[in-house]
């Protein structure tokens, strides 16, 4: 399903607070966003439906909110009618839950599911936001780019101008593919695997000096946010794969190269809009990559509350199919569609 493009504006500046309490005259500003935010979910669900994906629905208020090491949930708890408590959380994503359903089904899902992240506030980022979800069994990670690149395709116009950016975002040409290894080589002037663990190694290499406390990961995201990210996908998207296996989160390794995971990222115009992996189904290294996320988490944040592992995941892991699955910020994919560079313009209400 081909959505028509609109004329592309920024909506008037005085119409979204941070703080929230917008009046009707603000939301009815930027309507023309909002009808094209309801296009484009029309037209996502037609096309992952046409190609035999089920839309499901999890639960938003969870346990195990997820385990990424510097995501921060917002945290509840739930009184039983015998007046015990139990700390829940609201999800930072619905992908434990998507693959318990996987599991158990073997069947192609998405949802465009509400997520919540504390602490983050800006043009790109609100604390609580829309992300479609979606995975694939019997697909690889090039096929899954595949599926995408047809999806965005489908859904946006030819050509897209973000706000602020002179260059045009063309649209039907094939999307380039470039391996993070190659990304860095290029745009960073580093050979990146020979460094991985050894910080100094890739400053020197670099040509930079290491932070105060900073680590390899904590360079490696300086360069690929100074460098690399600002010089990729700028007249066409770019699907940034193969990340480093210690950046492996969810994902598999790569069975040819295991220095590195089968891992994108989606960026257009600049923006990251989607992270996708072809998923680990080995319970036992996913529950030791959880052990090391959570024990970095606890030093990192020691005052944050604590939750239980998902055990009902790793029950399940060994029963998903070869399986993809991609997480992508539909709230980003609107903005581009609009042509606008601040998230709360295509939201109906900013809390």
């Amino acid at each position: 399903m081909s959505i028509p493009a609109t004329t592309q504006r920024t909506a008037p500046a005085s119409s979204v607070s941070f703080s929230g309490g917008e009046d009707p005259d603000h939301i009815r500003d930027r309507l023309p966003f909002l009808h094209r935010r309801s296009m484009m979910q029309r037209g996502v669900r037609a096309f992952l439906e046409a190609r035999g994906h089920m839309e499901v629905e999890t639960p938003y208020v969870v346990p195990t909110p997820g385990e990424e090491v510097h995501l921060h949930p917002f945290h509840t708890v739930r009184e039983t009618p015998q007046g015990q408590q139990e700390d829940l959380f609201l999800h930072t994503s619905p992908e434990f839950a998507m693959k318990r359903i996987v599991a158990a089904t073997g069947l192609p899902v998405f949802q465009f599911a509400r997520v919540w992240r504390n602490g983050e506030r800006s043009g790109l980022h609100a604390p609580e936001f829309t992300m479609l979800e979606w995975y694939h069994p019997g697909l690889g990670l090039h096929g899954l780019m595949d599926e995408t690149e047809a999806l965005v395709k489908a859904v946006l116009p030819p050509t897209l101008t973000r706000h602020g950016q002179s260059n045009a975002l063309d649209m039907t040409q094939p999307f380039e593919r470039l391996t993070m290894a190659e990304a860095f080589q290029r745009h960073a002037g580093v050979d990146l695997l020979p460094t991985e663990g050894d910080a100094q190694a890739l400053a020197t290499a670099a040509g930079c000096s290491l932070r105060e406390g900073e680590n390899w990961e904590d360079l490696f995201f300086r360069l690929l946010l100074e460098r690399v990210e600002p010089a990729i996908s700028r007249h066409r998207p770019t699907f940034l794969t193969h990340w480093p296996a210690s950046q492996a989160a969810l994902a598999c390794r790569d069975p040819a190269n295991p220095q590195v995971a089968l891992r994108f990222e989606l960026y257009a115009a600049g923006m990251e809009l989607a992270n996708a992996f072809e998923e680990l189904t080995d319970a036992t290294e996913q529950r030791t990559r959880f052990e090391a996320d959570r024990t970095a988490r606890r030093s990192l944040y020691p005052q944050r509350p604590d939750w239980p592992m998902d055990e009902a995941l790793l029950r399940a892991l060994p029963h998903m199919p070869p399986c993809s699955g991609i997480a992508l910020g539909f709230d980003r994919l609107v903005m581009l569609a609009c042509g606008t560079s601040r998230i709360q313009d295509v939201l109906w209400i900013s809390v």
